[in-house]
């Protein structure tokens, strides 16, 4: 008797990107040591390609040129005329899509892990961008059980209005990886090593999946995003209060409400409204002060997938 599993196309095209921000640089140096030699990512029967990104911003360790290479990639930017008064980022998004889309296309590459670093406190983090994705549901799953003890989280980015237009987006299976606390700028040791083997185990995954391993119905645990919340500011738009110490670096755990959120310099105290627990992530990151984004609050989920296996087998 056989079991019931999704059949899944097997994944034969993946890319790893570092660098989409300039200063986020575990990606970046992770990226450069593959290029020279990727011994380490390389599975049978599969292409693996590692790129820098964004290698101006890279150059210049610069979060970014002109704009924010991983809010570019929407239809209106990639079907813009190409001419040099294009914002830098822009003109790259369109080689990118070139290279490993078109996006939306059959041509696209199957997964693109597109590494970054985050100055939260958010630890090994997993972005998903779509709830009902049997494979990357697996292969998150996979990639928790493999990591643990140490935490692994999910950050599921599914909203109504939010549109990201990810670099990672021109891939049929977009994979964000944030691993924090680290400034932007810096490396450590530590924070290398986590992503590594987020890399490694993901890779493995595809590895077994491509060689007929089924796996078995799965659920986990991911925290999806409702709303972002802004600093408090004056009349002239300037920040009036900083994030209370007690929120800082307490990402992924449980708020609730009348919480302390926010500290004013005469020590007035900012509680979180409304009536429900949220749980805060991206906590006083530094790149999202341009963003009006304090930290963004979440809600706990549990998604499932069902058996998947390679549909070659």
């Amino acid at each position: 008797m056989t079991s019931c599993h999704i059949a899944e196309e097997p994944i034969k095209k993946v890319a790893i990107f570092g660098g989409t921000h300039g200063n986020e640089l575990t990606g970046v140096f992770l990226v450069k040591h593959w290029l020279q030699n990727g011994a380490e990512i390389q599975r049978t029967g599969l292409e693996i390609k590692p790129l820098i990104t964004n290698p101006k911003a890279v150059k210049k360790c610069t979060r970014y040129i002109d704009c924010d290479l991983n809010r570019v990639f929407d239809s209106e930017n990639l079907g813009k005329e190409i001419s040099e008064d294009l914002p830098y980022e822009v003109r790259r998004a369109q080689e990118i899509n070139l290279l490993f889309g078109p996006k939306h296309s059959e041509d696209s590459y199957d997964i693109i892990f597109d590494l970054h670093n985050t100055t939260s406190n958010m630890g090994c983090t997993l972005i998903l961008e779509d709830s009902r994705n049997n494979l990357l549901i697996q292969m998150f799953h996979y990639i928790k059980t493999s990591l643990a003890p140490l935490p692994c989280y999910v950050y599921l980015i599914e909203h109504p209005t939010f549109k990201y237009a990810t670099t990672r987006s021109v891939a049929k299976y977009p994979v964000g990886i944030e691993v924090g606390p680290q400034p932007h700028g810096v490396l450590r040791a530590d924070i290398l090593n986590q992503m590594r083997k987020m890399i490694k185990h993901a890779l493995d995954f595809i590895h077994d999946f491509n060689e007929g391993k089924e796996f078995p119905p799965c659920a986990i645990e991911v925290y999806k995003i409702m709303e972002k919340v802004d600093y408090p500011r004056n009349e002239n738009g300037e920040i009036s209060a900083v994030i209370h110490p007690d929120l800082q670096d307490q990402d992924w755990k449980p708020l609730h409400p009348g919480d302390p959120v926010f500290l004013t310099l005469d020590g007035k105290t900012i509680p979180l409204g409304g009536d429900c627990t949220v749980y805060p992530v991206f906590i006083n990151e530094a790149s999202y002060y341009e963003k009006k984004e304090a930290f963004a609050k979440t809600t706990k989920l549990t998604l499932k997938a069902k058996s998947i296996r390679s549909s070659l087998h």
